[in-house]
């Protein structure tokens, strides 16, 4: 399976952007519109923008979804490792920070780093990932 991938440049920052780590969570539209806008085509605008703004959103996005790269030094970066991290969104998938392999039931891996989210209300249709469909069954954590 070909994983999609889009890229938007500016000329000093390229954003990469994997749709099918995306969970959705809103916070890269909510922290810079002018650069994040689903309501648009294409969704991210970088054009105008100062690549020290796109870039600190980047590192925001939980999913890792997102990452970018310096046109000038050609390198992939990410959302920041947090090693050894397993964190519990509220209402949301189960977000583990680090470099990880995952195998599933046939024995296939899969190499995921920095920030991979973990479905927690069932919903998903790409499992065992998060695909946002908690937002749409409004799951609830138990408390």
């Amino acid at each position: 399976m070909h994983e999609i991938t889009k890229k938007y440049s500016n000329g000093d920052v390229t954003v990469i952007w994997k749709p099918s780590l995306c969970i959705h969570s809103a916070i890269c539209f909510n922290g810079l519109p002018t650069v994040f806008n689903p309501r648009k085509k294409p969704w991210v605008t970088t054009e105008g923008v100062d690549a020290t703004s796109i870039i600190e959103q980047v590192k925001k996005c939980p999913s890792g979804a997102l990452s970018f790269t310096l046109e000038k030094e050609n390198v992939v970066s990410s959302v920041e490792s947090k090693e050894g991290v397993v964190e519990v969104s509220p209402n949301g998938p189960l977000l583990i920070y680090g470099n990880i392999t995952i195998k599933d039931s046939r024995i296939d891996t899969t190499f995921r780093e920095n920030v991979t989210a973990f479905c927690r209300c069932g919903a998903s249709s790409n499992k065992p990932y998060c695909d946002g469909s908690h937002k749409k069954i409004n799951f609830q954590d138990n408390k």
